[in-house]
């Protein structure tokens, strides 16, 4: 099933639980009711940052709204074929490089990112939230914007920013990038245990 429409669906299930209405889940947010009307129907993706901030507010874990994985307790290696890919957006897809998520303080990820195919009109929303950020490109050209510079990545080259710096990064090529990331303190677990928001 599309990953937007179940994190869609669960949005919605939470909010008319809890009796807010979508304006009133805007209030808390501080989204557009049209952004989360969009969410909830799943024709609009959202970023993990956007989904801790409306997982704090609805009173729920930022896990409630993926799907739990048991852990291979007798196989700590995470192989490349066996790997746990979802996609977030039409744009980026994800694997999750551990078997179990909740067990440390980081979380590192591969993500592909689809081709864009134009440079001069991509500038993605950027996000801030708590902790640290590193980047590594392993294939592909990314690009990265920290506050108001834009700065270009290629194969082998690698960032580590303060995420309370707004940033986001975009594949505006016509080719397949690749890259991973790695965040601390992990999302999942902070969110769990001390209500950090990402």
């Amino acid at each position: 099933m599309d990953p937007n429409l179940t994190i869609g669906a669960k949005i919605k299930a939470l909010r008319t639980e809890q009796k807010y209405t979508l304006k009133a889940l805007s209030d808390l947010t501080g989204f557009s009711v049209g952004f989360l009307s969009q969410i909830e129907r799943g024709i609009s993706s959202v970023a993990v940052d956007s989904l801790a901030k409306i997982a704090k507010c609805l009173g729920v874990p930022l896990s409630t709204f993926f799907a739990a994985e048991p852990p291979d307790t007798m196989d700590p290696v995470v192989h490349s074929f066996a790997a746990h890919q979802n996609m977030i957006s039409p744009q980026i897809i994800q694997s999750v490089l551990s078997h179990d998520t909740l067990a440390f303080d980081f979380l590192p990820r591969r993500f592909l990112l689809m081709p864009f195919g134009d440079p001069d009109t991509l500038v993605p929303e950027l996000y801030a939230h708590t902790g640290e950020e590193f980047i590594y490109v392993l294939t592909g050209i990314v690009s990265l914007w920290v506050e108001n510079s834009r700065y270009t990545l290629y194969p082998g080259d690698s960032v580590q920013i303060h995420s309370n710096q707004p940033h986001n990064w975009a594949n505006n090529t016509n080719k397949v990038a690749e890259l991973l990331s790695i965040n601390y303190p992990n999302p999942l677990k902070s969110h769990m245990t001390s209500g950090h928001i990402l």
